[in-house]
């Protein structure tokens, strides 16, 4: 068996930069306290800890205020606090096809008890972009929320949401982004693009630790949205009802002190490497995979050919191989570790045509993804293709 290689950082980031388990490691042994729960050196530390861990996370996204960032315990919990805090009974919701189950299902479960229409603009079956003036063409006076993925977990397509911030802004109709496969690989400037809703997980591309996450919610917004849980916050404790103010209106329960404190130190690391770098890093992965893949006959690869336009998400499929065997074979054989199936993201496969015939097979490259890794991964698809391939 050959070295492992980790090609599933669509679904979490491996490996973890070293600092990242340092700063948790610290915290278990030095701390181990729950933030403003205290008087105390530990719990006044640690509140420090997840303050710099939430004003680092807004210098990234360039928010307005720290505060205006919400932690949660994944991006899908974020997407479900804006997505429920937000409609009404009667709302009208334009969203897309390329995006995932963390905002189909909110809104399919809405759909029946408030009354809630979505209409899903469609994607191009070669590329899986949307074109924007169709989401703005969707829209309507009945429209309170657009929602759409920014960069997708099945092709890489990287939509262009600041098209459609602009537009909207004027319209009065909030825009909430879908950042899983964006954050940590390309810049993100939420004032700029016309975001109002930010969701992203502290696990992929920031390269924190599992069970981080966050919503960013433009000031003024927060007021209309409803938390999810109400409960203690270590604030104002004397009230019965939740704080109003931010964070805290949407932060019960003691925090998950433990991956914030990973969480900060890796937004540490990507601050002291540089988002430019990440950047050209995932750009040049991109590129080399695309041209080495492009000589394999028998693969195909979903998504946008120019790298500018994608992230270093693969979606294939070789002939003669199912995606769940393709799969087992790459770990089995070369060490490869993939993703097989829908991903998560039904529509998107029923727009690329492979939602009747098991999906697709995922490759995603990362931060410690070297060159020669993604050599070995084109290599292994070649070779495979041309076993599958009967000979003239």
């Amino acid at each position: 068996m050959p070295d492992r290689i980790y090609a599933d950082n669509a679904a979490t980031s491996f490996p973890k930069p070293p600092e990242v388990l340092e700063a948790m490691r610290r915290y278990a042994e030095k701390l181990g306290a729950s933030a403003g729960r205290g008087a105390y050196r530990e719990a006044v530390e640690t509140g420090e800890m997840v303050g710099d861990c939430r004003r680092r996370v807004a210098k990234l996204i360039h928010a307005e205020d720290a505060r205006q960032i919400v932690f949660t315990l994944n991006c899908t919990e974020a997407l479900n606090l804006a997505i429920k805090g937000l409609l009404r009974p009667g709302d009208h919701v334009v969203t897309s096809a390329m995006d995932h189950n963390s905002v189909l299902r909110p809104l399919s479960a809405l759909q029946t008890p408030r009354d809630i229409r979505v209409t899903h603009v469609p994607a191009d079956p070669a590329t899986g972009l949307v074109d924007t003036k169709q989401v703005l063409s969707a829209v309507t006076s009945r429209t309170r929320l657009v929602a759409l993925v920014h960069g997708s977990n099945v092709t890489g397509a990287v939509q262009d949401v600041a098209a459609v911030g602009r537009e909207l802004k004027p319209r009065g109709v909030p825009l909430l982004v879908d950042a899983a496969q964006t954050l940590g690989h390309l810049p993100v400037d939420v004032q700029a693009m016309g975001i109002d809703l930010l969701a992203a997980p502290g696990h992929k591309g920031l390269m924190g630790p599992l069970g981080t996450g966050f919503l960013y919610i433009r000031p003024g917004l927060e007021g209309r949205i409803t938390p999810l849980v109400e409960g203690g916050t270590g604030s104002i404790s004397e009230e019965p009802t939740q704080p109003t103010f931010m964070p805290d209106r949407f932060e019960s329960g003691s925090h998950n002190a433990i991956g914030l404190a990973g969480l900060s130190a890796a937004l540490k690391w990507i601050d002291q490497r540089t988002l430019a770098a990440l950047r050209e890093h995932d750009l040049a992965l991109s590129r080399q995979f695309l041209k080495e893949i492009a000589a394999c006959d028998g693969v195909t690869v979903y998504g946008p050919t120019d790298p500018q336009r994608r992230v270093a998400v693969f979606a294939i499929r070789v002939a003669g191989f199912d995606p769940a065997e393709l799969s087992a074979v790459l770990e089995s054989e070369f060490g490869i570790l993939s993703r097989s199936g829908i991903q998560c993201a039904p529509l998107a496969h029923e727009t690329i045509g492979t939602l009747a015939t098991g999906g697709t097979t995922r490759l995603s490259f990362g931060a410690y993804t070297t060159p020669d890794d993604v050599s070995r991964c084109t290599a292994a698809l070649r070779e495979l293709a041309a076993a599958a391939t009967p000979s003239a």
